[in-house]
């Protein structure tokens, strides 16, 4: 024991330089693995918040999840499940079975619907008697009486009169008369000011069920328990009531979808209320798995070169070791202890800035509008030393790393320890056949659609980068024969110098680009592959807009807007745009997938005037509700085409049969399913916020002269002249945009270390070689022009080689997504470049200036 504890201490002392590498390398995969530790924890902590529900014991609710079971080939059946973001309704029927439950005191209906004051303004609307739900009481004035009074949270007074519109509502309701200066206008007089959430308004009973617009449901039913009873009794109670009564959520599911109400308490009383919260928070976790054991892939991966490369420097040293009677285990446990030592410390200094580094990312996820509204992700004091446990792991990855690089060194002869073994056949034949298969895969994106494209795409990049890191020696040598000839003849002596070495040490060369390719190949299949998607997504959006303004309301635009725009003179044509969701169920290899696809509902009237979604077969005038058209390359992936029936299930989770009128090419903007505005309007909870009237007016029209006319026309209405392209987005695709952000940035960061550290402990290894090359008469000039050349070298082949690698999985994917070539920013592309460069300058020419210092050569150690 004392042995090895003399032996590590010295060899930290004498070789810190060479464990500065190692040491960054696992300062940042601590920070790394503490920091995806507190999101993912926080993640699955993670709850709607309750407001609208906040003074309620329980909550019954819709099922918001739609479930798809399927057998897989050989296995037992499977289910899928999918969180809904459309409200799924309670049948009015429970209302009075839930009252009659014992226990209960009180069962108040809630409709919740979107409401626009007359200045444009955006408020929701609820019954009175839900106030109570949320600890609202009447602060100034009374309750609402009568179908013309109101109680507001915020932003009137009582005694006014204030304009508003609902967007299924008509223009008038008996008891008052609408504005006829703001057609949809409906005129209330305020009679209560109230406390609970700002931005609402309330109604009576029977007025908020009319503008809400949906007879015989409700939004949700709160239930406030009688003194002295139990949250849990009560809910057992009631949840044996409600099946007993054999009530189910409305809508026509699904076979094996059975939708049972839902009895919800606690934190789950915010679901009702925030209805992306639930789907937000599993997307969250489901993508930060996903990025998280990526990034923890390769931080393994860096850490394990590194502190491989570092011990390989040494082998003479371990192997002289040997020679004076040091046994195999002792140089294990001294190394062990070398790399605990660093290790540790390591660790600790990570695991001390994962906090910080959570609470940027929280702070990146709410600027960039990443997380929706009412998704709370907590995180109680008993977590903040959980990167303590990652440190532990950290730890513990370095020690195994360095026990498996000492294994060969510890029982290898002494006198084999002062050759360089040559690469071996075997990792040569490796290298072939996972190149093979990589080119293999990307081949089989081509035809696949999809996530399956995008998998087959990433599994090809990840299998070249590996099949080139095993044949780095070879890559090394062809690419030398290649540079080596215009080296020697304009690099002067230092050229040739430069390519004899990087000839002669194939090995070390290929050590070198490894770390290069992974990171150009890597960031750039990233990188490229959400660019490419984006930009040929910006590209069809804006060949299909032919519209020249835009309506909208905040609030939502009231019943029959588009009928009355078209009314205007000047007006060519004019297509109401609904964005909502529907859910696909499909088979994956035999195993049951669901996805939530972002869609559109248009008014098909002169649709190709204002929105041409670039039709292929069949026409857009057929569509009605009963019918759908698809994108060209979802029709190719089920197999549909004009005539043929495809089957949907909508946000709501209803399920239906629609037959197809037309295929277009221009999904990436408009998304895979374009449907009759009415029929994705029926099942959606609101307007939607990207809700507009895209408007082409006739070209001899006074544009001015439209738009004064277009805003009277509708009650609070905003023209927008130039209106932004129409283009769907997934609801997490600002959070996967943040996440791959930071998963990019940690993958670069790393690479960058990997580069510095295995071309850095190059360089000290190199130190005897060139000291030699000095006394042999090489000039401090020469030997500076040499290693210049072969950074310059080892930075383009890794460049050529992580292009290379990249390029075949980008082409097979965004010809499968895109029908596209690759597409890059310039400035990315240029960043990678200037990094790299830099990066492989540093690390091959700093660590031995000491060496080419002076006059003659430094006769110091290392």
């Amino acid at each position: 024991m004392s042995v090895t504890r003399l032996l590590a201490s010295r060899a930290a002392r004498t070789h810190r330089r060479a464990w500065a590498a190692v040491f960054a390398a696992l300062v940042l995969t601590s920070l790394l693995l503490g920091t995806f530790g507190l999101t993912l924890a926080s993640a699955a902590l993670g709850h709607p918040r309750v407001e609208r529900y906040a003074a309620a014991d329980l909550v019954v609710a819709g099922d918001q999840t739609t479930r798809f079971t399927a057998k897989p080939w050989g296995s037992e059946p499977e289910t899928a499940e999918a969180g809904l973001t459309e409200r799924v309704r309670v049948p009015e029927a429970a209302l009075a079975v839930v009252r009659k439950v014992p226990g209960v005191r009180a069962a108040l209906a809630d409709e919740v619907f979107p409401v626009g004051f007359g200045g444009g303004k955006a408020a929701t609307g609820r019954p009175w008697d839900a106030a109570w739900l949320a600890h609202g009481a009447v602060r100034d004035g009374r309750a609402p009486q009568r179908a013309g009074e109101v109680v507001v949270s915020g932003g009137a007074r009582v005694g006014e009169r204030i304009a508003l519109r609902a967007g299924g509502a008509g223009e008038t309701y008996s008891g008052d008369s609408g504005d006829s200066g703001n057609p949809g206008n409906l005129m209330y007089s305020v009679v209560g000011v109230a406390g609970g959430p700002r931005g609402t308004v309330y109604f009576t009973g029977s007025e908020a069920r009319r503008l809400a617009g949906h007879p015989g449901s409700l939004d949700a039913i709160g239930i406030v328990a009688e003194r002295g009873i139990g949250t849990d009794e009560l809910h057992t109670r009631v949840r044996h009531a409600l099946d007993a009564a054999g009530l189910e959520s409305v809508g026509r599911r699904a076979d094996g979808d059975r939708a049972a109400l839902r009895v919800l308490a606690g934190d789950g009383r915010g679901g009702p209320e925030f209805l992306a919260a639930g789907p937000a928070r599993t997307g969250l976790l489901m993508l930060l798995g996903s990025v998280a054991s990526t990034v923890v892939l390769i931080a393994l991966l860096v850490v394990s070169s590194t502190v491989v490369q570092a011990l390989q420097q040494r082998a003479h040293e371990l192997a002289l070791l040997r020679a004076v009677g040091a046994t195999p285990g002792q140089l294990r446990g001294a190394v062990g202890r070398e790399v605990g030592r660093v290790a540790a410390l390591a660790a600790l200094v990570g695991a001390a800035g994962a906090f910080p580094a959570y609470v940027a990312l929280r702070g990146l996820l709410d600027a960039r509008g990443a997380l929706p509204a009412g998704l709370e992700l907590p995180l109680p004091p008993w977590l903040w030393p959980a990167p303590l446990v990652t440190a532990g792991v950290t730890v513990l990855v370095a020690r195994l790393a360095a026990l498996i690089a000492v294994a060969g060194t510890a029982n290898v002869r002494p006198a084999e320890a002062l050759r360089e073994a040559a690469p071996g056949k075997g990792r040569q034949v490796t290298g072939l056949v996972l190149l093979v298969m990589g080119v293999s895969s990307a081949g089989t994106a081509t035809l696949l659609h999809g996530e399956a494209a995008a998998a087959a795409a990433g599994a090809a990049a990840v299998t070249m980068v590996i099949a080139c890191a095993l044949l780095g020696p070879w890559i090394a040598e062809g690419a030398m024969r290649l540079l080596g000839a215009p080296l020697r003849r304009f690099g002067g002596p230092g050229g040739w110098l430069a390519a004899a070495n990087c000839t002669a040490a194939a090995r070390r060369s290929g050590a070198a680009i490894t770390p290069i390719v992974l990171v150009t190949a890597f960031i750039g299949v990233q990188l490229s592959a959400g660019a490419t998607l984006t930009h040929e997504g910006a590209a069809q959006a804006g060949r299909a807009l032919r519209a020249d303004l835009a309506v909208r309301a905040d609030g939502g635009l009231p019943a029959g807007a588009v009928e009355r725009i078209r009314r205007v003179v000047g007006v060519r044509a004019a297509t109401d745009v609904v964005p909502g969701t529907v859910v696909l169920a499909r088979r994956a290899a035999g195993s049951p997938e669901l996805d939530r696809l972002p869609v559109l509902g248009v008014t098909p009237e002169r649709l190709t005037q204002t929105l041409d979604p670039g039709v292929r077969e069949g026409t857009m005038r057929g569509l009605r509700p009963g019918t759908v058209a698809v994108g060209e390359d979802r029709a190719r992936s089920l197999d549909v085409r004009p005539g043929s029936t495809v089957t949907l299930r909508f946000g709501d989770g209803v399920q239906t049969r629609l037959r197809v009128v037309a295929t277009y090419e221009r999904s990436l903007a408009l998304g895979d399913f374009l449907f009759a505005r009415d029929e994705l309007l029926r099942h959606a909870s609101g307007p939607g916020e990207g809700r507009r009237v895209l408007v082409r007016t006739a070209s001899e029209g006074d544009r001015g002269v439209v738009e004064q006319a277009l805003a009277a026309a509708v009650a609070g209405a905003r023209v927008e002249r130039g209106p932004a392209p129409v283009r769907v987005a997934a609801a997490d695709q600002a959070l996967g945009e943040v996440v791959s952000a930071a998963a990019v940035s940690a993958v670069g960061a790393f690479t960058v270390i990997a580069v510095l550290s295995t071309l850095s402990l190059i360089a000290i290894g190199r130190r005897p070689e060139l000291r030699l090359l000095r006394l042999a008469g090489a000039g401090r000039r020469q030997l500076r022009r040499m290693l210049r050349l072969e950074a310059a070298a080892t930075a383009v082949t890794g460049l050529a080689v992580g292009a290379g690698v990249a390029s075949v999985p980008l082409l097979a994917f965004s010809l499968a997504m895109a029908r596209t070539v690759p597409y890059l920013p310039a400035v990315q592309g240029v960043l990678i470049v200037v990094v790299v460069a830099v990066t492989t300058g540093a690390g091959a020419l700093l660590p031995l200036r000491g060496t080419l210092r002076g006059r003659y050569p430094a006769r110091q150690g290392r």
